[in-house]
């Protein structure tokens, strides 16, 4: 790839410089290697602008850059006026080549477990396919735990590579708005999309609710293409707002859920780890037996199912996969009873509705008292502790409040907001002590819900991410108290 080929992406190309072959990209100056083109992005924390020298050092042959950007090199400097669309068009025409179907899904709760989901229908329908998200990348070849829902776009675009090389052909990611506003996602070539639902989250990111929205709407409005498939989640309160944005967009919008019209959910019947559910799509009723407990769950399968069939999987082969899914790491998922059989969950909710969604899915086969050890992270959205402390308070007979990822405040500030809404719950900040005290408290018919850290396998306290696991201590825990 010549540096000329970058004025195809909304660039301008000194034309003296045209000529100059490109050999890859770096975002981090650090890792800027001979014939690379550096990007000179504004961060959150930091400059780009103030590494251009480093990157020249390295053998940088151009730099990306805003129009506006103060800088001095001795190497091109390629403007634009988005230059981190720039980039990750640019990355999708260097690689070259990404799974033959891809789709994305957003919103603020079940990226995670839509992603797997369909994947896993895929899986079933016999095709070669890979999920990318908060969990990491599963595919047939490759598998690999991270921690970034939507990974930065020279990561990205090598993956989609590698994992077409692999042999894969459909793959699905989540997209998460910071992933989205930050243009990571815009060389991604989406034969559909997703909406799952919207609730509070990234408060301490977006300054309002709407404009959280808007840049959840990028996937509708920008990264596809006119008349593609949108499936929409429809009994969500932001549900309409999506559809209407998705129809302004000039794409096919299906609906799933109860007021949905292509996959209608008709009937519920919850039991402790299934659920019986009678679907509707073009006029015929399918029963399906979901191994999963709770109505996100469905929801989550019903938004997979909707991918899968708009490109183009059967609907008896989608719908016959949902009997086979398996819950993603860390999502309601069954890490262990006691001796008198009462069930202990992790699961990875750390935003309000997420919480809400967790609790009330396990209290229609609790016939004793619902639990929960949970906290909120530092250095995030203060707003949200309070609201999580009353959704608990409310929704849970026993509450043990604890630390989550404290990272640089102090942890008792943290337990504190959320004691303030609930006064009557335990306050264990040291969270192994916590779960180890919420399992010894269990009796027959309880439910534990241990919640925030999910698939998580380490607890970051000030500058340091200290090895913990959720699984490994109720494991530890269910172990010690069956002695």
């Amino acid at each position: 790839m010549k540096l000329a080929d970058l004025a195809t992406v909304q660039a301008v190309v000194p034309p003296e410089a045209g000529a100059i072959e490109v050999r890859g990209f770096a975002l981090d100056s650090r890792k800027v290697e001979p014939g690379f083109v550096f990007a000179a992005l504004q961060g959150s924390k930091a400059d780009g602008s103030d590494f251009v020298a480093e990157a020249v050092a390295r053998g940088a042959s151009a730099v990306i850059a805003a129009p506006d950007s103060r800088l001095v090199a001795d190497v091109p400097v390629i403007r634009s006026d988005d230059p981190r669309r720039t980039l990750s068009l640019a990355l999708a025409a260097f690689y070259g080549t990404q799974p033959k179907t891809m789709v994305a899904v957003t919103g603020t709760a079940g990226k995670t477990s839509v992603a797997s989901f369909t994947r896993q229908i895929w899986e079933y329908a016999g095709e070669q396919a890979a999920s990318i998200g908060t969990t990491g990348i599963v595919s047939p070849k490759l598998t690999q735990y991270g921690s970034l829902t939507t990974p930065d776009p020279v990561a990205l675009h090598q993956l989609l590579k590698r994992l077409a090389d692999d042999g894969v052909t459909h793959a699905a990611m989540e997209a998460s708005s910071h992933g989205l506003e930050q243009r990571r996602l815009d060389g991604v070539k989406l034969a559909a999309a997703g909406f799952t639902n919207l609730g509070r989250d990234h408060m301490d990111y977006h300054p309002t609710m709407d404009e959280y929205f808007a840049a959840k709407m990028r996937i509708f409005d920008t990264l596809m293409q006119k008349s593609g498939p949108a499936i929409v989640f429809a009994d969500d309160v932001w549900s309409a707002r999506a559809i209407e944005a998705g129809k302004k967009a000039g794409l096919d919008v299906l609906t799933v859920g109860r007021a949905g019209t292509f996959l209608e959910l008709k009937r519920v019947e919850h039991e402790r780890h299934r659920q019986r559910t009678e679907l509707c799509h073009e006029g015929r009723i399918y029963e399906i037996d979901l191994p999963l407990a709770g109505d996100f769950q469905i929801s989550n399968a019903l938004v997979a199912a909707g991918l899968a069939i708009a490109t183009g999987t059967p609907t008896a082969t989608a719908l016959g996969a949902l009997r086979k899914l398996k819950g993603a790491s860390g999502r309601l998922e069954l890490v262990g009873t006691t001796g008198e059989g009462s069930p202990v969950y992790v699961d990875y909710a750390h935003k309000p509705e997420a919480l809400e969604n967790v609790l009330s899915a396990v209290r229609p086969f609790t016939t004793g008292r619902v639990m929960v050890v949970f906290g909120c992270g530092g250095d995030r959205d203060k707003g949200k502790r309070p609201i999580m402390g009353e959704i608990a308070g409310r929704l849970a007979d026993v509450v043990i409040v604890t630390d989550d990822n404290p990272r640089s405040e102090e942890p008792a500030s943290i337990r504190a907001a959320i004691m303030e809404a609930v006064p009557q719950a335990t306050e264990i900040g040291d969270r192994r002590q916590a779960i180890r005290a919420a399992v010894g408290m269990l009796s027959k018919g309880d439910t534990l819900i241990v919640a925030g850290k999910g698939h998580e396998e380490g607890q970051t306290v000030g500058d340091r991410t200290l090895p913990f696991s959720d699984h490994d201590e109720v494991r530890a825990a269910l172990k010690e108290n069956a002695k």
